[in-house]
């Protein structure tokens, strides 16, 4: 039996911003709104996938991260709009900030290149691909 990611919840310290990050940024789509009282705004990953956006005052420590794995065009346009928005970035999870070019790191298939930054919420997020 395959299984795949349905969603994961995501607090962030506000959504609009986070949406346009996510959308403009790092080139997802928008998924509109969810759940009781539309608490959430869905980041569509994929097909299945979604990242379910809800506004929080308690954000989790930056021991975790969320790793999106792209295509090299998709990886190309982020990481150009990564730095074409000032965002500090890196080459290593631990000094998300050194501003080096995208490392050479073993993912969850294979060696891969990665970049790590923050997002506006301050989470640990890292792109990373495989081609």
């Amino acid at each position: 039996m395959t299984a795949v990611l349905g969603h994961t919840i995501v607090p962030v310290r506000d959504q609009d911003e986070s949406v346009d990050f996510y959308t403009n940024v790092l080139g997802f789509q928008y998924g509109g709104r969810a759940g009781m009282n539309d608490v959430f705004a869905m980041i569509c990953l994929n097909d299945s996938s979604t990242l379910d956006l809800r506004d929080s005052d308690e954000i989790p420590g930056l021991i975790h991260h969320y790793a999106f794995a792209l295509d090299r065009p998709h990886f190309d346009r982020s990481f150009q709009a990564i730095k074409d928005s000032g965002i500090p970035f890196g080459n290593e999870s631990r000094e998300a900030a050194n501003m080096l070019v995208p490392g050479a790191s073993t993912g969850d298939k294979c060696e891969t290149l990665s970049v790590y930054f923050n997002g506006h919420s301050g989470h640990l997020l890292e792109i990373i691909t495989y081609e």
